[in-house]
């Protein structure tokens, strides 16, 4: 298998794994918890990845501004299609937008 390269300013999409009692129309793959109190699924975040670090470990920023350390090598990191470039090209412009971190 060929290692993914990620770059400063890649624009990734990480597929996040949430738990609550109403999804949100983002959802997919939604399943019932075993007592049927909650639905476990998964929504895509559109992230910028901020920095590579040296121990194969990526900063990324969200919309708001937070950060999070993923592995490169994660499951449910992606670079993001070209029809999500095109599609969601508003989230990811407004990531570029945002303060760097200095």
């Amino acid at each position: 298998m060929f290692p993914r390269l990620f770059r400063k300013g890649d624009w990734v999409v990480y597929r996040r794994l949430k738990v609550t009692t109403h999804p949100g129309p983002r959802a997919q793959a939604v399943h019932a918890s075993p007592n049927g109190d909650d639905y476990n699924y998964f929504v895509d975040k559109f992230w910028v990845v901020a920095d590579v670090l040296a121990d194969h470990n990526l900063l990324l920023k969200t919309r708001r501004g937070k950060t999070h350390v993923v592995g490169d090598q994660d499951s449910n990191l992606r670079h993001a299609s070209l029809w999500e470039r095109i599609r969601y090209r508003g989230r990811f412009l407004e990531l570029q937008k945002l303060p760097q971190e200095s």
